[in-house]
């Protein structure tokens, strides 16, 4: 993850461009349950209490109970961050959108899709965003799921994927589309990717913060982290994976921008009963360790129907 700048304007010339395929129908966030959603009986609401946002950290909030079809939280739901490696997740489906009916995919693409969802890896992203037209896949993927807040880097960045905007409102409607709209082969894959999530990016990064620091399985998380240099101060081991799927004419950049970001999403609890989104921007200078602290205790103190609190408040990842 880069150095980028939190307080960087991202201009957003957001028209769609080209022929998409028809977009999926969403249920609008006041609306009923997603299709999937379990038919129980609607269980109540998990008690509330004070939200904690750390002094220092602005925020974008949303938790959606698919059960009941409606936000349980929200703040800041259509403000824009820096997407850090959230990106990824438009990236993954801009690959398999016009895959259909099968899906198939070469034995490579799949590996470098598989190693940039689990273990959230850059040269697999930079690969795809460079050979995928940049920040046309932020626009297509914007049109196809309408998603009113995201929009490419901006000019001055056209290899910056990092730079990309996004929002807690988008984010929950990628998931929703995920569960509720993707064929089925599109959802298991990338939500099976997403479940499997390493420990450790592997940039060394520990990404266990945030949604699996707070709640036990099952989950599907996808995080995303930004400004805090290209090495970590504690470097993250066991369950990584080590392979980087960076290939000639592909290499990363190093920008040395400033600026904390730092992002927890995904789904909780049986049946994904949850989806949860909290983007976050921290103080310059703000270290990792202190960051993911502050998101993970903030994300503790939401109120997610169908989570399990951890006890430790560290969680068991899956092994790369």
């Amino acid at each position: 993850m880069r150095k980028l700048h939190a307080a960087v304007v991202l201009v957003l010339a957001l028209t769609a461009c080209g022929t998409a395929p028809p977009r999926p129908t969403f249920v609008t966030p006041s609306g009923g349950p997603s299709p999937t959603a379990s038919t129980a009986a609607t269980s109540p609401a998990p008690p509330r209490g004070p939200v904690v946002i750390p002094p220092g950290v602005t925020a974008g909030i949303a938790v959606f109970d698919r059960q009941t079809g409606s936000f349980v939280e929200q703040r800041n739901i259509s403000m824009q961050f820096r997407s850090a490696s959230l990106v990824k997740l438009l990236i993954a489906l801009d690959y398999l959108w016009d895959r259909g009916p099968t899906y198939d995919m070469p034995t490579a693409d799949r590996d470098r899709l598989t190693i940039m969802l689990r273990s959230s890896d850059d040269g697999a992203a930079t690969y795809y965003w460079r050979g995928s037209g940049r920040g046309q896949i932020v626009l297509r993927m914007k049109d196809r799921l309408d998603l009113p807040d995201a929009g490419p880097p901006p000019a001055s960045r056209p290899n910056a994927w990092g730079y990309t905007a996004l929002s807690a409102g988008d984010l929950v409607r990628v998931y929703r589309y995920l569960l509720d709209e993707a064929p089925a082969p599109v959802r298991d894959f990338v939500l099976g990717k997403l479940r499997e999530s390493t420990r450790c990016g592997t940039d060394d990064f520990d990404q266990s913060f945030g949604i699996p620091s707070a709640f036990d399985r099952p989950w599907a998380v996808k995080q995303g982290w930004s400004g805090f240099g290209d090495i970590p101060a504690k470097r993250c081991t066991g369950g990584y994976v080590r392979a980087s799927f960076v290939e000639p004419g592909f290499a990363r950049t190093a920008p040395d921008f400033v600026g904390e970001v730092l992002h927890t999403t995904g789904t909780v609890g049986a049946d994904d009963r949850a989806i949860v989104a909290v983007l976050t921007v921290h103080k310059d200078g703000t270290s990792f360790a202190k960051a993911t602290a502050a998101l993970s205790t903030l994300v503790r103190s939401l109120p997610v129907p169908g989570a399990t609190a951890t006890e430790t408040g560290t969680a068991t990842t899956t092994a790369g």
